[in-house]
């Protein structure tokens, strides 16, 4: 039986495009190509369906296998973390790790029918799912490391996203298109321009020899080292859209003040305006215009909530997304006028070390990669300047006016 898909967002042509980009972003990720048999997770919400039907069809005609698994409308996601005591907040599913072992790939499709549904929950409650969920993604980490498992995620338009960014649910749809050129005939042949143009700017980074960085904007003013033995990371196919490039700096470096001037929907809360002062590699000092009971309570999710664990930047030359899409996944890759720089609290990138990346947790400590159940991209888009000090001494600008100076 042929069922015609129907969809007033995206044409059966775009939505066949986007999934085979997906489906490039896994393997990508992965660095090794699917084979037939092999095991392909799809995460989404109902609102996605449109999009899942054309993956899981495409996942099929390749000859693998797809499992599906529909996340909870945020009515029973309220009652979850309302309702439940310290032990539903804490139950893992039966088979959940089993599940992590055996497939091979994840395609995770993000599109809430809420975004600050979980403001009256206790932020603890939160965190007690998130600390007892962390297992999971060093078994993740692990597999990908091994190149058994790799994921990727996407988005799809709702009417909650679109309200929140000042924009109807077409023109929201649009931007996702223009985002990842699905607007384009051969869209994936785009993204593999794209791919090689950012490996070019990662091996440029990687031949300064950076030691030191300095941020500075209107309302930052940031030092960091880079760390020993890293390297720049971006592109890996694990995020549709993405063209942020990205380190794990040593976290026991970070002095100055960060501000994040783009708000942010995290855990079904809202939080704005978030200025943060860091002294040692911890925030000392953190205040937000809206949720700053949420953006506390989060920094103390555990002793890693306070450090950094990532710093980005996203050339405006290769992002197309020009406005606030209330979406971290589209928002940490704004590219607007001048482009933007996030830094993320939490977890690090063991992938940004040069070396064996299978690291202990007293090598990851001395090398000053920052461990953590949470990690949290905050994202500001003014303009600014990034100076950079190379091992030698020489000072160079290397990022301005929102492209690096390559």
């Amino acid at each position: 039986m042929n069922t015609v898909l129907k969809t007033d967002l995206f044409s059966e042509k775009e939505l066949e495009q986007y999934a085979e980009i997906l489906i490039w972003g896994v393997e990508t990720a992965r660095q090794k190509e699917f084979k037939l048999g092999e095991i392909i997770l799809i995460k989404s919400h109902m609102t996605a369906m449109p999009l899942v039907r054309v993956i899981h069809k495409t996942i099929l005609l390749r000859g693998m296998n797809p499992i599906c698994r529909i996340n909870s409308p945020s009515d029973m996601e309220y009652n979850f973390y309302d309702l439940s005591n310290e032990n539903q907040l804490t139950f893992i599913e039966p088979g959940e790790e089993e599940l992590l072992r055996s497939i091979n790939g994840i395609i995770n499709i993000r599109a809430p029918e809420a975004l600050t549904h979980l403001e009256t929950i206790d932020p603890e409650n939160i965190n007690k799912v998130v600390r007892s969920q962390n297992f999971l993604k060093v078994i993740m980490n692990q597999r990908q490391q091994k190149k058994q498992l790799s994921w990727t995620l996407c988005g799809y338009p709702t009417s909650a996203r679109a309200k929140h960014a000042n924009l109807t649910l077409q023109e929201y749809a649009n931007k996702i298109k223009t985002a990842c050129y699905l607007n384009h005939p051969k869209a994936l042949s785009v993204w593999k321009e794209v791919y090689q143009q950012i490996v070019d700017i990662k091996k440029w980074l990687l031949s300064l020899n950076i030691k030191h960085l300095h941020v500075e904007s209107n309302q930052i003013d940031l030092k960091f080292s880079i760390g020993n033995q890293r390297k720049w990371l971006g592109l890996s196919g694990r995020n549709i859209p993405s063209f942020e490039i990205f380190t794990s700096p040593d976290w026991r470096t970070v002095n100055g003040t960060y501000f994040s001037d783009q708000p942010a929907y995290i855990n079904g809360n809202y939080v704005k305006d978030i200025r943060l002062v860091l002294n040692n590699g911890c925030v000392i000092n953190a205040t937000a215009e809206a949720g700053e009971n949420f953006l506390n309570k989060r920094l103390n999710t555990d002793a890693g909530a306070v450090r950094v664990g990532e710093f980005s930047l996203t050339d405006r030359r290769f992002s197309k997304i020009d406005s606030y899409m209330a979406d971290i996944l589209y928002d940490e890759n704004y590219g607007g006028k001048y482009g933007n720089c996030h830094i993320a609290l939490g977890a690090a990138f063991d992938t940004a070390y040069t070396g064996n990346q299978s690291l202990t947790k007293e090598q990851r400590l001395d090398l000053g990669f920052n461990d953590s159940a949470i990690h949290w991209d905050i994202v500001n888009t003014e303009p600014k300047i990034v100076i950079a000090e190379m091992v030698s001494g020489k000072k160079q600008i290397i990022y301005e006016n929102g492209q690096f100076k390559y």
